[in-house]
């Protein structure tokens, strides 16, 4: 853009030909001494004016942005306050803890469920349509990391620098040691989130830290020719499927109305093969979180996947 001098500048603004923003952005105070004669005495009476009038602008917006600031911060914790002022109290037997729907998953949930986990049979089952949106946040947020780290091209960025501990042998034997122990940990607490405490969220984030370990202590690529991009793409999107489907037949065929029943039964709570659907969509669920960390981990460190 051709650059003009301040004086020509604000005889075009005062003609109407350039913006107040583009005339004002310095002081009078800033033009040539000998260009002042140029203008007619108008011109000259109408700058400080125009600066006063800018600056009072100015002034009365940040007092105007502090105030309405303040107000809504205000109202923001009356409305908070007033929220928490209408909780039931503790113990109150009116309290949302209390009601029939705590009492249905406790008494009857094991036997309608057949997990003994209750945590698991209300996620995974009662609502379980919840749990798939939980996982399809997190394919959603890798997505989204991908499309950011692309560039013009469609390809990410790779120039991101790492630090492993691939040379360093006493990180590589010890690392050989414990994630063995972690990976089958994690298959543990997946496959038995209908019986014990755990389930697709814990076991899944202890094989991403598996994974991540294991890259950390060998190096990157060979974490990349095991846990390849295209690897990680077909299990997610196979789990989240799976998951869809299993848990949209089982809604289906759960509804009494309809007269359709589910070929899936609970099975004997405590047994291994037992709780229906919460086994395999515990690993589905857990699956995904494992891909999930393992692909930030390397997009984050590395720049891309494979």
């Amino acid at each position: 853009m051709k650059k003009y001098n301040k004086t020509e500048s604000f005889r075009k603004w005062y003609n109407g030909e350039l913006d107040l923003d583009q005339k004002t952005e310095e002081p009078i105070e800033n033009i040539p001494a000998g260009t002042h004669d140029e203008q007619p005495p108008e011109t000259h009476a109408a700058i400080p004016v125009v600066h006063k009038v800018e600056d009072e602008e100015i002034k009365i917006s940040r007092i105007a942005y502090r105030i309405l600031s303040v107000v809504f911060c205000v109202i923001i914790c009356a409305a908070l306050v007033g929220t928490v002022l209408y909780l039931p109290g503790f113990a109150d037997e009116q309290a949302p803890t209390a009601n029939a729907v705590y009492e249905h998953y406790v008494g009857q949930g094991r036997d309608q469920t057949g997990a003994v986990n209750t945590v698991a049979g209300m996620i995974l089952d009662y609502r379980a349509f919840d749990t798939l949106g939980e996982s399809f946040v997190l394919f959603t947020a890798v997505c989204a990391v991908l499309l950011l780290l692309q560039d013009h091209e469609g390809a990410l960025n790779h120039t991101v620098s790492t630090f492993t501990f691939a040379n360093d042998s006493i990180v590589k034997s010890a690392a050989r040691i414990i994630v063995p122990i972690i990976l089958v940990f994690g298959v543990y607490v997946l496959f038995n989130g209908h019986l014990s405490p755990g389930g697709g969220f814990s076991g899944g984030a202890i094989l991403g830290t598996g994974l991540i370990l294991y890259s950390l202590a060998f190096g990157h690529r060979p974490a990349a020719k095991i846990i390849s991009a295209r690897v990680i793409r077909i299990t997610t999107i196979l789990s989240l499927s799976f998951y869809c489907l299993s848990k949209s037949y089982s809604f289906f065929t759960g509804n009494e109305f309809n007269g359709v029943h589910s070929v899936i039964t609970p099975g004997t709570p405590g047994d291994f093969l037992s709780g229906g659907l919460i086994l395999p969509l515990n690993l589905a669920v857990g699956l995904v979180v494992c891909c999930t960390m393992y692909t930030f981990y390397m997009v984050f460190t590395r720049g891309r996947l494979d």
